[in-house]
């Protein structure tokens, strides 16, 4: 766990998993490695993606039933 020690440590499970194998040719899976970072709580938090194109469909119109508005997108 020395690898995670201090405020630079790069290292998620991902990389973590490649670490362990190469380095302690442990045959370990990604999925157990987060399992145990998990545990341990070190895990940082994931980014939160943010959408490129907001939705705006029909802001304008008040829609009551089936097949009131249709909407088409050409390129």
């Amino acid at each position: 766990m020395e690898f995670l020690a201090g405020e630079g440590a790069n290292y998620g499970y991902r990389k973590l998993t490649v670490l362990l194998k190469r380095r302690h040719q442990l045959v370990i899976n990604k999925k157990k490695v987060y399992r145990l970072c998990k545990q341990l709580d070190v895990l940082r938090p994931q980014r939160k993606l943010k959408l490129k194109h907001p939705r705006r469909l029909a802001n304008n119109r008040v829609l009551t039933g089936a097949n009131q508005l249709w909407e088409t997108d050409i390129k």
